[in-house]
């Protein structure tokens, strides 16, 4: 069985290595045209745009003040967002991949709502809850808690956006690993903690890595549900993406690209540790 198996595989293989040299470099042309338009040229266009007044315009956009206040405000935002998001993807894998309880499909399908949901609409529900006219706004004006409008309600919708991603990268790991090494760990006297760091870590070291990076890049550059929540208070409650924005709008194109030219430099090294760590991963499980 398991050498017919092999036969049709090899033969399938050899099926599609007989395509027409026409044919495939015409699939590999179109590929290539269609990343080129879509992902590079526009690439390419932020940093020319960016340096189109030499260095010294550069650097005076980036180390422009409020430039820095918003750099400093999305590092916050995503230095928050991560953890969180990390602490809880980990416990939602764990969960839902070690144990069968009511209410699993339900919480795996929230789990997936940011994904569907859009921003704006998002960082709407969050002015609905926390602001002056909301549900708990009386509330929190009576004690003085500013939520909307500040850096709790950027840091709210920064951690919803993500929240996913981490989790969303074990689950099919985990599930896919299963439980006797766990199982193993336990019976040979092993506590929870001894097991988690020298079974379960270490086998989903790859997979966590790839997610942290994945849900920092998008923390980094998530604009529509920060945007609504903000108030657009430059030098308070400017993250980087508003702040491109705001340059843009006022005709400072230099600046406005220099300054999302730091967002496509997250982009482009969240992809290099992607490839690196996927890399990795196989050679391990090679």
């Amino acid at each position: 069985m398991a050498t017919a198996v092999s036969t049709a595989f090899a033969g399938s293989r050899s099926f599609v290595r007989r395509d027409p040299v026409l044919v495939r470099w015409i699939l590999t042309g179109l590929a290539f045209l269609v990343l080129g338009i879509f992902i590079v040229l526009p690439l390419a266009a932020v940093f020319v745009q960016a340096f189109a007044k030499g260095w010294q315009g550069y650097r005076a956009a980036i180390q422009d003040p409020f430039t820095i206040s918003a750099i400093r405000l999305s590092l916050l935002a995503a230095g928050i967002a991560v953890p969180l998001n990390l602490i809880f993807g980990v416990a939602a894998a764990w969960a839902l991949s070690k144990f069968t309880f009511v209410g699993k499909n339900v919480l795996l399908t929230l789990i997936d709502i940011p994904f569907g949901v859009s921003p704006v609409v998002s960082g709407l529900i969050y002015v609905l809850l926390f602001g002056a006219q909301g549900w708990f706004g009386k509330w929190l004006s009576d004690h003085d808690i500013r939520i909307v409008f500040a850096v709790p309600g950027i840091v709210l919708a920064t951690t919803f956006v993500t929240f996913p991603f981490i989790a969303r990268e074990l689950i099919p790991l985990m599930q896919s690993q299963g439980s006797d090494e766990e199982e193993a760990a336990l019976v040979l006297g092993a506590s929870g903690w001894q097991m988690f760091r020298y079974i379960t870590l270490p086998n989903i070291k790859w997979g966590l890595l790839y997610g942290v990076v994945l849900c920092s890049a998008r923390a980094l550059g998530e604009f529509g549900a920060v945007s609504v929540v903000s108030g657009h208070i430059r030098g308070e409650t400017n993250t980087l993406p508003l702040h491109v924005e705001i340059l843009y709008n006022e005709y400072n194109y230099t600046g406005a690209f220099a300054v999302a030219s730091l967002l496509s430099a997250v982009a482009v090294v969240a992809l290099g540790l992607k490839k690196l760590l996927e890399m990795k991963s196989t050679q391990e499980a090679e």
